[in-house]
């Protein structure tokens, strides 16, 4: 798939009136919210809704402070994932467009991580779409996640909480321990 100079891919199941749009970035940069927003909607007056999620860096996780985080991912491999998935979430859902940006290298707390918004013409299909997209972010994209704590640095695995999330789509995968 052809990608910009950030990375960004212009992925098949992201048009509008016919045009390629970045549907997927993975990146070191922080995104604008407003902006990310504004373009997807831009030259689509059939949008009715957009549902939007960003995630940030909690300052703990499990009861435990973290001074930093760092993501990891398979450059090429992981937006080709994402891309696939947006396909399979076009196939379940009735959406105009979305825009999924994922932070990697070295992040602290409060810094967004991930944008997933998704424009339709109706709230309900907006949402559950944002939805079924971070829940398969949170188990299948391939990133890997290292905290950084008082203790050290340490690699974070899969939760059964986001297994469970993504079974309710029909999906099992089995990541967690």
């Amino acid at each position: 798939m052809p990608t910009d100079p950030c990375g960004s891919v212009a992925g098949p199941h992201d048009r509008i009136a016919g045009m390629p749009s970045r549907s997927v970035s993975v990146q070191q940069g922080d995104f604008d919210l407003t902006a990310e927003v504004a373009a997807l909607r831009a030259r689509d007056g059939q949008v009715g809704a957009v549902a939007t999620f960003v995630g940030t860096v909690r300052d703990r996780n499990d009861g435990t402070p973290i001074s930093a985080m760092e993501l990891e991912h398979y450059p090429g491999m992981t937006e080709q994932a994402i891309d696939a998935m947006i396909g399979e979430a076009r196939r379940r859902f009735d959406i105009r467009g979305v825009r999924v940006i994922h932070r990697v290298g070295p992040l602290y707390p409060g810094d967004q991580i991930v944008l997933v918004a998704v424009t339709s013409a109706h709230r309900h299909q907006a949402f559950e779409a944002c939805e079924f997209l971070m829940d398969y972010l949170k188990t299948q994209a391939p990133f890997w996640k290292k905290e950084t704590t008082s203790e050290g640095a340490r690699w974070v695995d899969a939760r059964q909480a986001d297994d469970a999330a993504l079974a309710r789509w029909g999906l099992k995968m089995g990541n967690a321990g």
